[in-house]
């Protein structure tokens, strides 16, 4: 993930792979069927472990505002505490779908509920036009704490405010939601035992 993050494109040399895991060629070579394969592979696992640390992180809210919120702050501040993660998804999020889907998911499911309930105010019609916009705003936010013109605070929680502002959360109502302390997520450790 670093080196696609650092390196750019969507392939990388055996040799760096090599250097970057502490193993050689011929280890990579042997244990790899597919080394052009392999960004596909990181994107999928990225994109996995994003899901399921969201899901964690907020399976014991039940207010989709609060979820919603949640879901885009948590991202912010991963940024800040894995710089390696936020520039690889920065870099990549537009580019592979799959980086993205999880906007379409948890958010769009939170989204209908609370439009269901009464607590959001939207056409039915537009989940998917909301969820594309909080995705891209939750990626422009994350740019701006990657390079350094917000903190990850400032960018979270405007972005998930006007977000919330969006789907018809009062003002001060949103404000007050996106300021709650939450947990950060747990640093992505799924390749440093590669």
């Amino acid at each position: 993930m670093r080196l696609f993050a650092e390196n750019g494109g969507t392939s990388v040399a055996v040799s760096d792979l090599a250097k970057e895991a502490g193993l050689s060629r011929g280890t990579i070579y042997n244990n790899l069927d597919d080394p052009n394969a392999l960004f596909s592979s990181v994107c999928q696992t990225v994109a996995a472990e994003f899901g399921e640390s969201i899901t964690q992180a907020t399976e014991a809210m039940d207010d989709p505002a609060e979820k919603i919120s949640a879901a885009i702050r948590m991202c912010v501040r991963r940024v800040h505490d894995d710089p390696h993660w936020g520039r690889f998804i920065a870099r990549y999020a537009m580019l592979e779908p799959t980086l993205g889907s999880f906007w379409g998911t948890m958010p769009a499911d939170e989204l209908r509920r609370g439009l269901i309930s009464g607590r959001f105010n939207f056409h039915r019609d537009q989940v998917a036009s909301i969820t594309a916009t909080a995705g891209g705003a939750t990626f422009g936010a994350m740019t701006l704490v990657l390079d350094g013109y917000r903190t990850w605070r400032q960018a979270g929680s405007d972005t998930a405010e006007i977000i919330l502002r969006g789907v018809g959360i009062e003002r001060a109502e949103a404000r007050d939601i996106t300021q709650q302390e939450l947990d950060p997520l747990p640093k992505m450790t799924v390749f440093d035992a590669a």
